[in-house]
């Protein structure tokens, strides 16, 4: 048998975070594709209080299996906020990481509010693991975009808390405003030449209250649709993975407050899945050049046989729409995680 690798990301982990939303405070910039209280759920200011009784929550629940458990930060520009505030939020979490209940703290933000001493502050309250929302490397769709940061400052903030030792993770956005597929992929070039840890891959989605949505209602703004961003998508995690970027997530979290405030764009509750689906058949296709008609046989990890016929077995019908191959896949057990054979 012949082998190819699909790179899949999603390699069993016992790994639990514990999200917590900071909200849109202290943010200095609303972006254009922006509304933090669509994708939180809430505007309102988190206390110390509540991050205190989320991680017992949270533990109360988690599996009694070894895990490695993160208290997560997302939701907003975490260093942003004002300084006594981040003390407090950091300052509940920390007791928990000193006991072991915790083994980590992540937290993510703006590359322009990252100095030496949002440095000192995060290293002495134990975080160990820093995102920073890059979301495009091309200055003209940052500047079209109103991030209000260059790429120079994700180098140099990377470069601080590479330096101090964090887990490092950039954040990269496809179908920006005055994006092309072109600039996305060059922009997971520019992250993946970085050599991050991690790195997070979302679509642009149109949010109810952000002015992207003001653009896409004027006719000034199209989103990209669900079959573009599925392949951008593959084509940067291609890359990421090429240079041994973890990718941590494709696509936005499914809530039901997301999907209330979700206009318009390739917003999907599986995008990672069908990313990973559509690596498969780019495999698939290689393997079958020159072959038309007839019958060929795939064999996968047995966890992945639906992933490689694709979502609703799509996978499947394109191949036999363009080649008239009628594909079978099996599960075979000697086949890693995200190899396929024949």
């Amino acid at each position: 048998m012949r082998r190819l690798s699909c790179w899949n990301m999603y390699k069993k982990m016992r790994k639990i975070n514990i999200p917590i939303f900071v909200s849109h405070q202290g943010c200095p910039h609303q972006c254009s594709f922006c509304n933090q209280k669509t994708i939180t759920g809430s505007g309102d200011a988190v206390t110390p209080h509540q991050v205190r009784k989320a991680i017992e929550a949270a533990l109360e629940t988690a599996p009694r299996a070894p895990v490695q458990t993160e208290v997560a930060f997302f939701g907003g520009s975490f260093t942003a906020i004002d300084a006594k505030l981040q003390e407090a939020l950091l300052g509940a979490a920390k007791p928990f990481l000193d006991s072991g209940a915790v083994h980590g703290i992540r937290l993510s933000t703006r590359p322009d509010c990252i100095d030496d001493v949002v440095v000192e502050r995060l290293l002495r309250y134990g975080v160990t693991s820093v995102e920073l929302g890059v979301q495009s490397s091309d200055a003209e769709v940052i500047t079209m975009n109103k991030r209000g940061h260059t790429f120079e400052d994700v180098k140099g903030a990377f470069s601080l808390l590479r330096a101090a030792g964090f887990e490092v993770g950039l954040q990269m956005m496809l179908g920006l405003y005055g994006s092309t597929r072109e600039k996305d992929i060059q922009t997971a070039r520019d992250i993946a030449a970085l050599k991050p840890d991690t790195t997070r891959i979302y679509p642009t989605v149109v949010l109810e209250g952000s002015p992207l949505c003001d653009l896409y209602r004027k006719g000034e703004y199209v989103p990209l649709t669900l079959e573009q961003a599925v392949d951008i998508a593959a084509a940067a995690y291609t890359i990421f993975k090429e240079n041994g970027v973890r990718v941590l997530r494709m696509g936005l979290m499914a809530s039901d407050t997301l999907s209330d405030g979700c206009v318009a764009g390739p917003q999907h509750p599986a995008f990672g899945e069908l990313v990973l689906s559509r690596l498969y058949l780019y495999k698939m296709r290689r393997a079958l050049e020159g072959k038309n008609g007839g019958e060929f046989t795939f064999y996968v990890h047995p966890s992945q046989v639906s992933q490689a016929l694709g979502n609703k077995k799509e996978n499947k019908t394109r191949i036999f729409r363009e080649q008239g191959v009628n594909i079978r896949v099996k599960p075979h057990e000697t086949v890693e995680s995200g190899e396929i054979l024949w």
